[in-house]
Formats: C-alpha cells, sequence, structure tokens
C-alpha cells in the first residue's frame, strides 16, 4: 500500500470504530464525535474503561495491536455488565462484530461501571501483556535466531543460537500488519501461511545507532526468496519483503563499492580484502596425490585426527580428493611429501548474476554496488544487473508483487513501462552479501544485490550452540565454548557463560537475604 492508501485505510478503520462504539461512547458521558476521531478515540476509550492512557500506544504498533483489540474489546464489554464467558468467546471469535451488535441492540439498556475488575480479569491481562511485552522486544529490539545452513562455517556453524539486534541498523516495523505475533512466515505444525498480504503498510526503519559495515556478518531477508519453506524449492510463492527467509552472510562490499573476485580471492576497490578476526574462510580445493593409494590407508587421513579437516571426499579418480580448507589448513596440505597438485574446485550452485559466460564462484566481477542518488547508465550490458533494482526492490510499496515495473531489453536499449529509459536514478542503498563457506554458499554471486529494506539486523551474541549428531547424549552435542560467546571481535572466542551464572546465582542469593530481612524487620 502506498502512503495514501494506508491513510484512507486508517480514516476507514476509525469510521468503523465509531460506527461500532458510538453509544458506549455516549453512554459513558463523552461526546459521540469523540469515537470517530484518530487517536482522541483511543484516548477517550482508555478513560471509559478505566485503564492507563498508555494502552493507546500498543493501538498503533503493527503485530502488537492484533493481540491489543482483544483485550479492548472484551474491556469495554466488561465495564457495560457484558462479563459473561460467552460474551468474551462472541467478542474474540467474531473479530469485534459482537461489540457492534451490543452497542447498535442492547447499549441503550446497560449500565455503565467503570470500577468492573475481578481476579480472572487481571490474570489473563498478565498473559496478555506478558506476550505483548515478549512480541515488541521480538520485533523492535532483540530477536532469536538459528544458523540453518554451513554458509558461514566454520565462523558461524550450524547449531548456533543467536541473539540479532534489531536497533543497530535501525528497527524496521512490520509491513505486514496482519501476522502471528513472534512467527516468521509459517505457522509451527499446521505447515500453514502465518500472515496475510493485505493490508500492508509503507516500509519505515527507526533511526540505527551504526551502519553497515564491510565485513559486518548481517541478517536480512532473502531479496529472491519465492519458495513456500527454507528447504523446498518447489512451490513459488511471493511474499511481502519482511515475510521473505531469514538469511544470514557477510556483507563485503557497501554502497559505493566495486568488487571483483579473482582465484578466489576477493578484491574491493582494487584492494585484497583483509578480514576481521573469528573470520575463517574456507574454499573446495581439489587435492592430488603422486600415489594411487587407498583412501582409508592414504596419509591424507591423518589430517582428519591431526589437523581436524573433517571435510575430506576420494573423487571418481584414484588419489584425487575434494577437500574445504582454510587458508591455514590448506599451508599444511601444501607441505605434504605426496601432494602433486592442488587447485581450486568449480563447483556451480546455479548460474552466476549478471549472466557473464566467463565468470564463477572463484573468479567473478568487477561489479559495482549502487548507493542512494547513483544515476545508473540503462543499456544492454548493465540491464541484467540492474533490472531487479528497478522492477521490484526500489519501490517499498510493491509488498508481494514480484514485479512492480516491467523491465525489457529491446536491441540495446532499456525499456521501462514500455518507456525508452537511457539512465536511472537509485532510491535506496545496496550491499553484497556472501559466507564465508565460499563454495558451499548461495550468496549475492548467483541472485546479486540486498536492499536496504531487506536488512533485519546485526547477530551479537550466540546463547546456544548444539552439534547436530544424533549418536551422541544431548550434553555431549552442546558446544560448550561457544556458548554465551561474542559473534564479532578481537581475539579468541570467549564463553561468559561462567560469568552469567555467577551474576544468577549472587542475585538469587541477595534476593534471599532482602526477603529475610524484610521478614524479620
Amino acid at each position: 500500500m502506498t502512503v495514501i492508501q494506508w491513510f484512507i485505510f486508517f480514516i476507514s478503520m476509525n469510521i468503523i470504530h465509531g460506527a461500532a462504539t458510538y453509544k458506549f461512547y455516549k453512554k459513558a458521558g463523552k461526546e459521540v464525535w469523540k469515537a470517530f476521531m484518530p487517536f482522541l478515540n483511543m484516548y477517550e476509550l482508555m478513560d471509559i474503561i478505566n485503564r492507563p492512557k498508555w494502552w493507546m500506544i500498543f493501538v498503533y504498533i503493527p503485530i502488537v495491536n492484533l493481540l491489543m483489540m482483544p483485550v479492548l474489546w472484551v474491556q469495554t464489554l466488561k465495564v457495560f455488565g457484558k462479563n459473561q464467558t460467552k460474551d468474551i468467546w462472541l467478542a474474540v471469535l467474531t473479530l469485534g462484530l459482537y461489540v457492534a451488535y451490543v452497542n447498535f441492540v442492547e447499549a441503550d439498556s446497560l449500565n455503565y461501571n467503570p470500577e468492573h475488575d475481578d481476579d480472572k480479569d487481571t490474570l489473563i491481562g498478565s498473559l496478555v501483556f506478558a506476550v505483548i511485552a515478549a512480541t515488541i522486544v521480538h520485533t523492535y529490539f532483540m530477536q532469536p535466531y538459528t544458523i540453518p545452513t554451513p554458509s558461514l562455517e566454520k565462523s558461524l556453524l550450524v547449531g548456533d543460537y543467536l541473539f540479532v539486534s534489531k536497533f543497530h541498523y535501525g528497527a524496521r516495523p512490520p509491513m505486514t500488519t496482519v501476522a502471528m505475533p513472534m512467527v516468521h512466515d509459517t505457522i509451527p505444525v499446521l505447515k500453514k501461511r502465518s500472515y496475510l498480504k493485505f493490508p500492508q503498510l509503507p516500509y519505515m526503519r527507526l533511526p540505527g545507532f551504526q551502519k553497515i559495515k564491510r565485513n559486518d556478518i548481517v541478517v536480512f531477508n532473502w531479496p529472491a526468496d519465492t519458495v513456500k519453506f527454507f528447504f523446498q524449492k518447489d512451490v513459488a510463492q511471493y511474499k511481502p519483503i519482511d515475510k521473505k527467509s531469514h538469511y544470514v552472510k557477510r556483507c563485503v562490499a557497501i554502497p559505493g563499492d566495486s568488487l571483483q573476485i579473482k582465484n578466489g580471492v576477493l578484491y574491493i576497490n582494487g584492494q585484497k580484502t583483509v578480514y576481521p578476526d573469528r573470520t575463517y574462510l574456507q574454499h573446495l580445493y581439489v587435492v592430488k596425490t603422486k600415489d594411487s593409494m587407498d583412501f582409508k590407508r592414504s596419509t591424507l587421513m591423518g589430517l582428519i585426527k591431526n589437523y581436524d579437516i573433517k571435510e575430506i571426499y576420494p573423487l571418481n579418480r584414484k588419489g584425487s580428493y575434494l577437500m574445504n580448507l582454510t587458508d591455514k589448513k590448506l599451508a599444511v596440505v601444501k607441505k605434504l611429501s605426496n601432494v602433486e597438485k592442488i587447485s581450486l574446485y568449480q563447483t556451480g550452485l546455479g548460474q552466476m548474476f549478471g549472466g557473464h559466460k566467463d565468470w564463477d564462484i572463484n573468479n567473478f566481477g568487477p561489479i559495482y554496488i549502487p548507493k542512494k542518488g547513483d544515476v545508473l547508465k540503462l543499456n544492454k550490458e548493465t540491464y541484467p544487473f540492474y533490472k531487479w533494482i528497478i522492477s521490484r526492490y526500489d519501490d517499498h510499496d510493491a509488498g508481494h508483487k514480484i514485479d512492480k515495473h516491467q523491465v525489457e531489453l529491446k536491441g540495446n536499449e532499456v525499456y521501462v513501462d514500455g518507456k525508452l529509459t537511457k539512465e536511472y536514478q537509485v532510491k535506496q542503498d545496496y550491499y553484497w552479501m556472501m559466507g564465508d563457506n565460499r563454495s558451499q554458499s548461495e550468496d549475492s554471486r548467483y541472485w546479486g544485490y540486498v536492499p536496504f529494506d531487506h536488512v533485519v539486523g546485526k547477530p551479537v551474541f550466540i546463547f546456544m550452540s548444539i552439534e547436530n549428531d544424533p549418536n551422541k547424549r544431548f550434553l555431549d552435542r552442546i558446544r560448550w565454548d561457544r556458548v554465551f560467546t561474542t559473534v564479532s571481535g578481537k581475539g579468541n572466542r570467549v564463553s561468559y557463560l561462567l560469568h552469567f551464572v555467577i551474576l544468577l546465582l549472587l542475585y538469587y542469593i541477595g534476593k534471599k537475604v532482602y526477603v529475610k530481612r524484610k521478614e524479620n524487620m
């Protein structure tokens, strides 16, 4: 929805509210017109139901308001004496229509009692507000996230459970306004869509205190996502931006950068990339040995135990092996006396972004990363790089539509919505995301730029890490050296689990002492 469409929708909702409740306002001694006025109607309603005025804030927070509205329906009915169990259920199950029915049919005969309250009401209210508080934290501050694929291995491992900060880059209020709280795109167990595609809020983002820097690890909505489930790519689904699948990658290039990969080495603006601590790049290599010994008898087997090189696979050719190696482990393999040749493995997860025949995962580019305000030249050569920016990404209100604008190449010229277009001014910043497990990462090399409106947040903390090995006991599967560690930072990873346990014990002891002293006073 555009801003104008949303404004019309917002005004319409307030008119509907006024029409469904104006007799309640009149019965409570309020002017009828106040029931129709945006914001003022909620302020006065809090007074009618004898609840704190700050409750009205929750009515205007997307997703949270879905939890708050049933609370207001029930509270409104209760202060007018409609407090039986059937009244509560009818209000919730009819999505508020029962409130309108009572307003039109029974309001004149009801007694207004703003002092009504009961223990059940307090308990239910406490549970609802606990969910509301959790939803606000989840949406605007910190969200738990798990690493589902090995694309950042060994920097982040499959089974790492993270806290992702929403406020570093600025929290993005939900664009999808009708959705199940704290659930992404699918309802667990039921495997059904957890949201409605309409209505959609225009894209907004709260101010952040940090910009995305080169080599930051970033969680974002996968721009090219049309999958129904994360690991099921056979069913096309066109999703709103904030309901696209979550990806986590390293941002290797920021807006305005030029990027090129030569023989697996990444260059940004002509300079070889220097990575921060706790970055463990890996590439697949084909290792050819001088002998043709059986794999189990090969001297390479010693690497598994002595150097923790776990990914070694014999190829069809005797004496040839496929290995996933960091630079340090590559240096170890090169020193082995029976190694004859080492070369980068040329694998393909799909066609490269841009469509160049000579590009592959280890030799890619050069390519420019657009920034907001750039004026891009449109022609036959640039068309493959910029067509999605124009057709899908730059218009935030495109929502779940796969193409907002029609972009076509005719000969050497580009047409946008049927008009010849030689230049295009970029409306937002774009980023280039790649996995550290370079040969086994489906990233920007395959599907291109990540628009800023797709950015979710920054992983900051690993609170749990569980190895996927069904043959081990649960406690043995926990990677204790990774629990309660920061995602980024200088030097080796340090666990703060012991510090947390000590603080928890001190808090528990302090609370016991305080309560005991208070009882003795």
